[in-house]
């Protein structure tokens, strides 16, 4: 379907790209560092949703979009589709990440204790309009700290695991050549964890967010508890066709983990991670994890439902499909109708002796 039988043909689709391309204006270098820059919390987004780290990328398709979040979306995961393969990282644990913020809702004292971090957390909401009088805005310089936090600190899963307090992970690893892709492969039911949790690194925030919402109202199963939320940079760690591991770089990464009671002696996990510093995301996606198992097939937390419904590449493209012209379907659907009211206005015949 194509927008030729739009009124104007093909110059008029042409001039109404132009027309958006003017909105957005010109768009250069200094711009899109700008954008890096200004905007951290969403171009992590971008990446995360898009399944790619790349920030100038990320920044450069904002720009290029005018800030629409989905049109950016599909430029990155489109641009993802044309660069190759070369290696498979290495995995990396919770406590191998330098650590900028880790806290837990479910313990006062944790090991490795508590790192507050960049937050707005605990910080007043006020609007700084004395920039728009002309006055600018500089936030206080941060006070180094008398003695440095730790760069790493220790899972606390692990520890709750020697605690006796949840199940542990599985004896085996599992080979990396082994899991699967969901870049490459289709999302079937009952899917595999590793695809859950693919899926749910890259879903739709705002999604995420409202049946994991949904979750925590009473939908779900069980309540959940931030058992740790960690946001850390890690190395991606190569193997070179030598043999050497090497470190390509850091990426910034957030996972959380959320916990229940299982039963009376145990805890039950529920865990997410994705690309780029995004709490509301992995919170609720781990939400969505932990409530998962047993949920009825028209729950909210249903694996089915919430996969399918995250997903914001097709969910967009689904939702602004409607927009392209359904002329065809339309037209048949009106002359249905309109025999209907034309078959309940039509007389009804007079009874005749013979009928009565």
């Amino acid at each position: 379907m194509a927008y030729v039988a739009t009124r104007g043909g093909e110059r008029a689709i042409e001039q109404a790209e132009r027309m958006y391309r003017a909105q957005t204006g010109r768009i250069t270098p200094s711009r899109v560092k700008e954008i890096g820059a200004a905007l951290p919390a969403l171009v992590d987004r971008v990446m995360g949703e898009a399944s790619l780290y790349a920030p100038d990328l990320a920044a450069l398709a904002l720009a290029q979009s005018g800030g629409d979040l989905y049109e950016a979306l599909l430029l990155l995961r489109a641009w993802r589709t044309t660069q190759p393969r070369l290696q498979v990282a290495d995995p990396v644990a919770a406590d191998e990440g330098f650590t900028h913020r880790r806290i837990s809702a479910a313990f006062k004292d944790i090991p490795g204790g508590q790192i507050l971090g960049p937050t707005l957390d605990y910080a007043h909401r006020l609007l700084a309009t004395q920039v728009l009088e002309g006055e600018a805005y500089k936030p206080a310089a941060v006070t180094p700290a008398a003695t440095p936090a730790p760069a790493r600190h220790p899972s606390l899963a692990a520890w709750q695991v020697a605690q006796g307090l949840v199940e542990p992970p599985m004896a085996d690893p599992v080979d990396r050549d082994a899991i699967p892709d969901l870049t490459r492969e289709p999302l079937l039911f009952p899917a595999k964890r590793a695809h859950t949790l693919q899926s749910l690194a890259r879903a739709d925030t705002g999604g995420t967010l409202a049946l994991g919402y949904s979750a925590m109202r009473g939908y779900g199963t069980a309540h959940p508890t931030v058992n740790e939320l960690r946001l850390s940079e890690v190395e991606v760690r190569v193997r070179h066709p030598r043999g050497v591991t090497f470190s390509a770089g850091r990426v910034r990464t957030s996972q959380a983990e959320v916990v229940t009671t299982k039963g009376k002696d145990r805890l039950r996990l529920g865990f997410a991670a994705t690309l780029g510093w995004n709490e509301v995301k992995v919170i609720s996606a781990a939400t969505l994890d932990l409530n998962s198992p047993g949920a009825p097939k028209n729950s909210p937390v249903n694996e089915e439902f919430f996969l399918y419904h995250t997903e914001p590449v097709e969910s967009s493209g689904f939702c602004i499909h409607f927009k392209l012209p359904h002329y065809v379907t339309f037209q048949s659907s009106l002359d249905a109708l309109r025999g209907a009211q034309a078959k309940q206005e039509a007389p009804t015949p007079a009874k005749t002796e013979e009928t009565a």
